[in-house]
């Protein structure tokens, strides 16, 4: 693309996940022309995430042939309790991080102003204004990956409650002295539907021995396990992940009807990489589930589906915020 574009033209946008960092290039008409993906590796550090978020970033601009003069400002979306104020992670317990500045170290390493919130905010966002035009006035995003990060909409704006930390729908309990979840409680939704959560209890049923296809396919320590990994196996019929995916995805329903019970919204819209990956096996469980268990007449009328817009989801409202603050 020609040097002579102007700056104003494009913004970037940044979903940084407990398992892979995606940056998109977007237009200021929300096309994205351009995705970049490489792995987190949380266990490295937070310097080495925050220079692969980095990395990321300027791989996309280069792929998209670009230069950093054509780019406005970064969008970030992290998992976790974000201050979107001073752009300071808080607590994002799946990358191990607290207090971490990461607008301050990006913009060091980038030279370009960064914007960030939390990710299932971030999403949300995404698929309000991308896959929902704006339209509804009350919206829930709920997304499955390798953690559960969520969002609200009420009347056409992003919820932040108080201590603006509102959305971490994960969070709620669901199972009193169920599995610890990385946030340190015990029974919540994450530790019950998030895809770490799945991939730990499978591995536990192995180890008690049962058996799964899953160790013909990746071997007897089941490494490197991806949701699309829980697919196959399914359509393979198999039994152990079928039973713990379906409970995956009875526990969601629940945690929806709560949502609904407490906030009767217009529009819930599920995403995140479970959901991309088994839509098909858990969809109709979520839906029939959460009607179930929705008091009378809170259900009514309410919209229940997957979000189409995928992994962009995040991407996509990352690039709104860095649109909205730049203009």
């Amino acid at each position: 693309m020609a040097e002579s574009t102007q700056k104003t033209d494009y913004v970037v946008g940044v979903d940084l996940g407990g398992t892979k960092i995606l940056t998109g290039i977007f237009t200021q008409q929300l096309e994205v022309i351009g995705r970049t993906k490489i792995s987190t590796k949380p266990e490295r550090g937070t310097k080495a995430v925050i220079e692969r978020i980095a990395r990321c970033v300027q791989e996309a601009v280069d792929e998209c042939e670009l230069s950093f003069k054509q780019i406005r400002g970064i969008g970030i979306g992290a998992p976790g309790t974000v201050d979107a104020g001073t752009g300071q992670v808080l607590f994002a317990p799946n990358l191990g991080w607290q207090n971490v500045e990461l607008k301050k170290e990006l913009e060091a390493q980038l030279g370009l102003p960064v914007f960030a919130e939390n990710d299932g905010n971030l999403s949300t966002l995404g698929v309000y204004h991308a896959e929902l035009e704006s339209k509804p006035r009350h919206m829930l995003g709920i997304f499955l990956g390798t953690g559960i990060g969520g969002g609200i909409i009420i009347d056409g704006k992003l919820y932040k409650g108080f201590n603006k930390s509102a959305g971490e729908l994960g969070h709620m309990v669901i199972d009193v002295g169920g599995p610890k979840c990385a946030c340190g409680n015990r029974g919540c939704f994450e530790s019950l539907a998030g895809r770490q959560s799945l991939f730990l209890k499978i591995q536990t049923m192995v180890k008690e021995g049962h058996k799964t296809v899953l160790t013909e396919m990746l071997g007897p320590e089941l490494n490197n396990m991806r949701s699309g990994d829980l697919r196959k196996a399914i359509r393979k019929g198999d039994d152990l992940v079928e039973q713990v995916v379906i409970q995956a995805a009875e526990y969601t329903g629940i945690a929806i009807a709560n949502l609904m019970n407490i906030l009767s919204p217009e529009v819930i819209v599920l995403g995140g990489g479970i959901i991309d990956a088994l839509a098909d096996e858990m969809m109709p469980i979520i839906v029939n589930t959460a009607r179930d268990y929705a008091m009378l007449g809170t259900d009514k009328g309410v919209s229940l589906f997957a979000s189409k817009l995928g992994d962009d989801a995040g991407i996509t409202g990352a690039a709104v915020i860095a649109r909205r603050e730049t203009q």
